[in-house]
């Protein structure tokens, strides 16, 4: 198993949801008022029968008209259309904008050779219309182009790949335990989205439950420290990829 995090830089958000890139060397906070600045790191793992992509990203693309996601993961010296899998934890905006792209003016899937795995609760969520952190034409674009494959509650969804109903950050959120080669890799989308968010303990307002999903922080944390699985921090700033310790009733992180 290779892990890749495929760097999509930082971004403030305000009140309009609205992520406009920010450049901290030459960008000031305070031009920003009432903004939550974030960072976003999706995913690439190699296995042995598989490319997976965790998660998806803004979407956003560079002064070619490619799409960044791509361009990291051709990086990495993979093409866009060997993705396999597209593991989705959630499908708010800054985790699922990537999953489509504009071609002639035409939305299509990013990646159409891929079977993408999505709580469904949380996809007919997303077709509700209840809520603006989801933008309801990448899911048209999915629906009418691409393999969805459904999950529900906790199981397998092929050997060495566990899905887990986890509801914190949003009612149908949910997470993954990948294993491969001898190597284990969690990601828990946006329960444990920083490194930081294990070393101290709060209620992020911005979790549908808040003290559930802080709870299971704690509980990825110290089965992560106890198992030996490395942890995958899609909003991280930086070490988005670290191993995690738990020694003295405190965690620290080791980053890979």
């Amino acid at each position: 198993m290779e892990i890749f995090a495929l760097n999509e830089g930082s971004y403030s958000v305000d009140s309009t949801k609205k992520f406009i890139p920010f450049d901290p060397a030459k960008d000031d906070a305070k031009t920003r008022p009432g903004s939550l600045f974030i960072h976003v790191n999706p995913f690439l793992i190699k296995t042995q029968n598989d490319l997976i992509l965790l998660d998806a990203g803004l979407g956003f693309k560079d002064n070619d008209d490619e799409l960044w996601l791509h361009k990291n993961i051709r990086n990495h010296g993979f093409e866009p259309d060997d993705v396999s899998v597209v593991l989705m934890s959630h499908l708010h905006f800054d985790h699922s904008a990537g999953l489509v792209a504009e071609r002639n003016g035409r939305l299509e899937p990013s990646f159409p050779q891929a079977q993408h795995v999505i709580e469904r609760n949380e996809w007919e969520f997303a077709f509700s219309g209840k809520s603006s952190s989801y933008h309801k034409e990448i899911f048209e674009v999915l629906q009418r182009s691409a393999d969805v494959f459904f999950t529900e509650g906790n199981g397998e969804y092929k050997p060495g790949i566990r899905y887990e109903h986890s509801g914190g950050h949003c009612p149908h959120h949910q997470v993954f335990w990948l294993e491969a080669e001898g190597k284990k890799a969690f990601y828990g989308g946006d329960e444990l989205p920083e490194p930081e968010q294990l070393l101290r303990r709060f209620i992020a307002k911005y979790d549908y439950d808040g003290r559930k999903a802080m709870e299971l922080r704690e509980i990825y944390g110290r089965k992560a420290a106890e198992e030996g699985w490395t942890c995958l921090f899609y909003h991280a700033k930086r070490n988005p990829i670290g191993n995690v310790k738990f020694e003295n009733d405190a965690f620290s992180i080791l980053p890979v």
